[in-house]
C-alpha cells in the first residue's frame, strides 16, 4: 500500500491567506507553501478580485494544513478540534496566550481563536493522569481539570500526587 499523506482543510469566508499568517506566526516549526490565487476567469461566478487568495497551504509541526476561501456557507464549531500536545507549561502560555487572543477561552483547555477554530491546549501528563489505574487519583486530576480554562501542569501534578 502507498503510504498516503493526509490534510487538514480549513474552510474560511475570506481569511485564509490571512490565517495561514496567524498559525504561522505562533509556531516556530513552521512555513506557508503554495498560495493559489483567483485569477480574472469567473469572476461573474465567484466574485471574487483578482490575486485573491483561493487556497494556501502551510505545515505546523509537521502537520500539514490548508485554508481554502470557500464562502460564508459553513462555520466553525467544537465538533473537530485541534489538539496541541504541550510538554511544559511555557508551551502551554505560549500557545494558549497566542491562540486566544482575540478569540475565546474556553474550560479544561479548550479555546477558540479568532477564526472561530477550536483547539485543545493539553499538557502531555494529562493523559497519562487520566487513564491512570488509582481511581482516586484519576478523579482529583479530573476535578482539577475541570476547574480550569488554560492548564496549570503544576496544579495537575499536586492532583495527582496528594496523598
Amino acid at each position: 500500500m502507498k503510504h498516503q499523506e493526509m490534510t487538514i482543510c480549513l474552510w474560511f469566508d475570506n481569511q485564509a491567506e490571512q490565517a495561514a499568517k496567524f498559525y504561522t506566526s505562533i509556531f516556530a516549526d513552521s512555513a506557508i507553501g503554495k498560495i493559489s490565487r483567483f485569477g480574472k476567469e469567473g469572476f461573474e461566478f465567484r466574485a471574487q478580485p483578482e490575486g485573491t487568495a483561493m487556497a494556501v497551504e502551510f505545515r505546523l509541526n509537521k502537520m500539514k494544513f490548508t485554508t481554502i476561501k470557500g464562502g460564508d456557507k459553513s462555520k466553525f464549531n467544537e465538533s473537530i478540534s485541534i489538539i496541541l500536545h504541550c510538554d511544559t507549561q511555557e508551551e502551554i502560555d505560549h500557545y494558549w496566550t497566542n491562540l486566544s487572543k482575540e478569540g475565546i477561552e474556553r474550560s479544561c483547555g479548550w479555546l477558540k481563536d479568532q477564526f472561530g477554530v477550536s483547539w485543545q491546549i493539553n499538557p502531555t501528563i494529562l493523559a497519562d493522569y487520566l487513564s491512570d489505574n488509582d481511581k482516586i487519583r484519576k478523579s482529583r486530576v479530573e476535578w482539577a481539570a475541570f476547574q480550569m480554562k488554560k492548564f496549570d501542569i503544576k496544579k495537575l501534578i499536586q492532583a495527582f500526587e496528594r496523598t
